[in-house]
């Protein structure tokens, strides 16, 4: 199995553009049907919401792929509302 490690932005950041940020998905919308197939697990849970808020602390799996999500580092850029996910 694939381990990916994907540091946040802020506090958070949505499954589906998680499963893109880390190539996981080619697109937001290849992304959105995968978790609607229900394809994708958090926690070791199945997961139906496309925009569920994955936080530190938590791993993603799909496909064959299991992404640690970490913290991003004390004194970095970001806000509670910035969902880790660049333009």
């Amino acid at each position: 199995m694939r381990i990916i490690d994907f540091e946040l932005r802020g506090e958070f950041i949505t499954l589906d553009r998680l499963l893109k940020a880390t190539g996981l998905a080619d697109s937001g919308g290849e992304a959105k049907a995968a978790v609607a197939a229900g394809k994708v697990q958090v926690d070791g849970r199945d997961e139906l919401r496309k925009t569920c808020k994955i936080r530190a602390g938590q791993v993603v799996q799909v496909h064959g792929a299991r992404v640690r999500v970490h913290a991003p580092p004390a004194g970095a850029p970001g806000d509670a509302h910035d969902d880790g996910a660049s333009g």
